[in-house]
C-alpha cells in the first residue's frame, strides 16, 4: 500500500477571450495553443457571429470555444479570466476600460492608446479592479532579450551605455498603404510611429533600464499620407547625463529590425529584434574591449556571435508569463505585477513626445512623466 502523497493537481487554466479577429489575433491564438493546458481559448468575439466562427475554424481553436457576435457579449461571459484585445487603437480606451471594469485581466495590443491621456484611464481601471495589465510587445519575453539585458548591465562588458540606435521598417505594398487600419486616421492615427516606432522607443528605454530622457526632437521631414497619418518618421532623444538615442521607423523601406547599444567598453548589435529570423533562435553580436590590430589593419578581438535558443516562440512565452501572473492573482491572492503598466506608460509618454514634436515642426519637446 503506497504511503506517498497524492500528486499535485495541475493549475487551472487561464480562460482567455479574444476580442477581435484581426490578423495579429491569429498569431496570438496560435501562441495560446502552443502554451498548452495552462491556457484555455475559451471564447472569441467579433462584430458578427459568422466572422467569429470563421476565425475559430481557420485557426484550429477547440470545439468548445464559445463564439460571440459582439464585444459586449464577451465581457458578459462569466467564464473568462482574461481578455486579449487587438482592436484598432482608437477602440482601446472604450473596450480595454470596460474589460478591466468587468474584472478581466488585460493583454492589450500595442500601441496601447492614442496618447497617455487615453492610456491612463485604462491603467486606472486595471488598478481599481486588481487585474493584471500587460501590453503585447512580444520581443520583451524572448530569452535573448534577458541575456542581452544581463550583458548591458555588466559594467565590465559594456560599461556605461552612451548611444542607442534603433531602426524598424518594412516595405508595405500599395494595398496596405491605401487600406490597412494602420494608415487610417479614425482607426490608428499614430501610423508607423505607433505600430513600429513603439518597438524602437521600447528598445531604447529597455537599453537604459527605463530611464526617461530629458527631451525629444523629431527628425525633420516625416512622411505622411494624404490623411495626415505618419508613414515614416524618426527622432533623437537626449538624457541629462549626455546619453543620446536615435530611431527611425517606416512603412516605406526594406524590412529592418536593428538595435545597437554602445557603451564605454562594449557594443551589442541585434538585427532581428522584433521578429527573429527563426522563432526558436535569437542571434546577436557582442563587441567588448575592442581595439585595432597592429598597423590598424583589423579589429581585435572580433565580435562574438551569440545565439539564444527557445522551445517556444516569444509570443507564446509572453502568454505563458501573463498567465503566470494571472494565476498568482486568481489562485494565490497575489497582487498585479506593477512593472508592466509602468513600462507601457513610459513608452506611451515618449510616443506622445515624438508626435508632439512632429506636430510642432520638429521642435524640441521636454519629456514630462
Amino acid at each position: 500500500m503506497s504511503s506517498g502523497a497524492a500528486p499535485e493537481e495541475p493549475p487551472r487554466p487561464v480562460r482567455f477571450g479574444i476580442m477581435g479577429c484581426g490578423s495579429i489575433a491569429r498569431k496570438l491564438s496560435r501562441a495560446m495553443l502552443l502554451v498548452g493546458p495552462a491556457v484555455d481559448v475559451a471564447a472569441v468575439a467579433s462584430r458578427s457571429g459568422d466572422k467569429a466562427l470563421l476565425f475559430a475554424a481557420d485557426n484550429g481553436l477547440p470545439a468548445g470555444t464559445r463564439l460571440h457576435g459582439s464585444y459586449e457579449a464577451l465581457l458578459d461571459d462569466p467564464d473568462i479570466d482574461a481578455i486579449y484585445l487587438p482592436l484598432p487603437t482608437s477602440l482601446h480606451l472604450k473596450w480595454a476600460t470596460a474589460a478591466a471594469e468587468r474584472g478581466k485581466h488585460l493583454l492589450l495590443e500595442k500601441p496601447t492608446a492614442l496618447c497617455a491621456a487615453e492610456l491612463d484611464p485604462i491603467l486606472a481601471a486595471c488598478e481599481a479592479s486588481g487585474v493584471q495589465f500587460m501590453d503585447s510587445t512580444m520581443w520583451m519575453h524572448n530569452p535573448r532579450t534577458a541575456k542581452m539585458r544581463q550583458l548591458i548591465a555588466d559594467q565590465d562588458t559594456i560599461g556605461d551605455v552612451r548611444v542607442i540606435n534603433s531602426i524598424v521598417s518594412f516595405r508595405a505594398n500599395e494595398d496596405f498603404l491605401q487600406n490597412d487600419i494602420r494608415v487610417k486616421p479614425d482607426l490608428d492615427a499614430l501610423g508607423a510611429l505607433g505600430d513600429i516606432g513603439w518597438y524602437c522607443i521600447r528598445a531604447i528605454l529597455w537599453a537604459v533600464d527605463y530611464e526617461l530622457p530629458k527631451n525629444v526632437i523629431a527628425l525633420r521631414h516625416p512622411v505622411k499620407n494624404q490623411a495626415g497619418v505618419v508613414l515614416a518618421c524618426g527622432a533623437s532623444l537626449y538624457w541629462a547625463d549626455g546619453k543620446v538615442a536615435t530611431f527611425h521607423c517606416s512603412f516605406l523601406t526594406n524590412l529592418t529590425m536593428d538595435v545597437t547599444v554602445v557603451g564605454t567598453k562594449g557594443t551589442i548589435h541585434v538585427t532581428d529584434l522584433v521578429i527573429p529570423y527563426d522563432e526558436k533562435y535569437g542571434p546577436f553580436s557582442l563587441d567588448s574591449k575592442t581595439n585595432f590590430t597592429e598597423l590598424t589593419t583589423g579589429w581585435d578581438p572580433h565580435p562574438s556571435k551569440n545565439v539564444v535558443t527557445t522551445d517556444l516562440p516569444q509570443e507564446a512565452l509572453m502568454v505563458q508569463e501573463f498567465c503566470r501572473l494571472v494565476r498568482n492573482i486568481r489562485d494565490a491572492g497575489g497582487k498585479p505585477e506593477g512593472k508592466w503598466p509602468a513600462i507601457t506608460r513610459k513608452t506611451q509618454i515618449l510616443v506622445d513626445a515624438v508626435k508632439t514634436s512632429i506636430d510642432n515642426g520638429c521642435e524640441s519637446v521636454d519629456v514630462v512623466s
